[in-house]
């Protein structure tokens, strides 16, 4: 079971960094922008360490309250759901 949280982890943190890499590049050639809400919610399924990675690194959305202080909140809760659900 812990095998297939950790893969599934691996990927939603891949896919959103990817996410966040093409919304950063489509926003440089004024190209169609992915939602915020669709950034957002891949962070809150799982994907918080690649949302923050890839704004560090892309320096996106870094500008933005709901991202600069949500992933950061996203990613202790889940923490703390983790270390709840493991406690159990």
């Amino acid at each position: 079971m812990n095998d297939a949280i950790y893969t599934y982890l691996l990927v939603a943190n891949l896919i959103t960094f990817v996410v966040y890499g093409i919304d950063k590049a489509k926003a440089k050639l004024d190209g169609w922008r992915i939602p915020e809400k669709t950034l957002l919610l891949l962070a809150l399924v799982g994907g918080s360490i690649g949302a923050y990675a890839a704004m560090r690194i892309f320096r996106h959305k870094t500008k933005h309250p709901q991202f600069s202080i949500g992933i950061p909140v996203i990613f202790i809760l889940q923490v703390f759901l983790a270390g709840y659900l493991i406690a159990q």
